[in-house]
């Protein structure tokens, strides 16, 4: 694992980790309206956090958006049905302890391309999704 942040957190190699400018709440909101503009389909918005408070446990604002495009997606599934493990993509946005909100991404390309021998013209759209994120610290 390496150091992403000194003092925060420590994440994979294929996590990439931005440092919201806004709260979480405007970044949850924001994250979503951007996903959508871009046509990707929201499967999902897990509240970790009321998840953990239901079984009365306490966590930080920590939200799973689960999130891709069908289009191409399928492709991927139909070379391999196993790739389905790995889709559809997933970001986490999270708050500190001193309320810093960052999002992090696990970019599956490396995984699908090495152990499920996904073909890269297949992967080739993933990429966007890598540069939409990482321009997420540009519109915010």
């Amino acid at each position: 694992m390496n150091a992403r942040f000194e003092g925060v957190c420590y994440a994979p190699a294929n996590v990439l980790s931005i440092r919201s400018r806004l709260d979480f709440k405007k970044t949850h909101g924001l994250l979503i309206s951007l996903l959508r503009d871009r046509g990707l389909m929201l499967f999902a918005d897990i509240d970790q956090q009321a998840a953990a408070a239901h079984k009365g446990l306490s966590l930080r604002p920590t939200r799973v958006l689960l999130f891709g495009n069908p289009a191409l997606g399928t492709p991927i599934m139909l070379s391999n049905p196993r790739a389905a493990l790995e889709l559809p993509l997933k970001v986490v946005i999270w708050e500190t302890a001193d309320g810093r909100t960052y999002l992090d991404y696990a970019d599956p390309s490396e995984a699908l391309r090495a152990d499920y021998e996904i073909s890269d013209a297949l992967l080739a759209p993933l990429m966007a999704v890598r540069k939409l994120l990482c321009a997420f610290s540009d519109i915010q």
